[in-house]
């Protein structure tokens, strides 16, 4: 029972890390766009999505280190 919990909170950490790279990935895209209008800050958009990947990031880290308590 315990090892298909930790199994099933790897694979919610693995998920977690890839989504977190996917909101990466689209900041950058965002950047970018922004670069090439002339935009000398970021804007509140690319702000949304660093916040929201920061906060994935730490929820798959939560989840890992959650595992190594196990």
């Amino acid at each position: 029972m315990v090892s298909g919990m930790v199994d099933k909170r790897h694979d919610i950490s693995e998920r977690l890390s890839a989504i977190a790279e996917e909101i990466a990935d689209l900041a950058l895209e965002s950047l970018r766009g922004s670069i090439e209008a002339g935009a000398t800050k970021a804007s509140q958009g690319e702000k949304r999505l660093t916040q929201a990947r920061r906060a994935v990031e730490k929820a798959a880290h939560l989840l890992r280190s959650d595992l190594s308590d196990s």
